[in-house]
């Protein structure tokens, strides 16, 4: 009889599949996967406590004054000013989401659906400019507008990317123009004093 035959002749095939084995993989790596998360937490929460000196974020002012632009987007988060990786995650800095940015004489307010929101008074305001990448978002160059402002003693890019990505630019000028009218109007004040 020739082996083919005889291998047909056998009563019963191979066990195919070892259930209580791939059961156990699964388990394994289901507890795997649940460990990697868990300490991605735990570094999040790290993070946030290592960045708790940052004072709290202004509050949106009640009267906060007629609209110059208003843009509608998302924010992708905020890092250390100059360091694009130092990702903020105290005050929910960190968190991603829609945005609705609005920039008054008084500031500028940022309203975020399932957020904090927050208002940075014109004062902080530092620079804006248009940038390729923030905190793990990488973008084409100049999709994404980045703003530079004073908080505690710290500065912080908050980036920001308008469902319009053409609106970005009269961002920038009009950011960088009220900025330099603060800061003329600061040393004006200052000579007369």
């Amino acid at each position: 009889m020739t082996p083919l035959l005889q291998l047909a002749a056998e009563p019963k095939s191979a066990e195919v599949t070892d259930w209580a084995a791939r059961i156990g993989w699964l388990v394994g790596l289901a507890l795997f996967v649940a460990l990697v998360y868990w300490l991605m937490r735990q570094g999040w929460k790290w993070r946030a406590t290592l960045q708790g000196d940052l004072p709290e974020l202004p509050a949106l002012p009640t009267e906060p004054g007629e609209a110059k632009l208003e843009l509608t987007g998302r924010y992708h988060g905020s890092t250390t000013a100059g360091q694009w990786l130092d990702r903020i995650v105290a005050h929910g800095l960190g968190t991603r989401s829609r945005v609705e940015l609005t920039l008054t004489d008084q500031g500028l307010n940022v309203v975020r659906p399932g957020a904090t929101d927050f208002f940075v008074p014109a004062a902080q305001l530092r620079e804006a400019r248009l940038d390729k990448g923030i905190a793990g978002k990488v973008l084409a160059e100049g999709g994404l507008l980045v703003v530079t402002w004073a908080h505690g003693d710290k500065l912080l890019d908050s980036g920001f990317r308008s469902d319009h990505a053409a609106e970005h630019t009269a961002w920038v000028e009009a950011i960088n123009t009220m900025k330099t009218r603060t800061t003329t109007t600061d040393t004006t004040e200052g000579a007369a004093r």
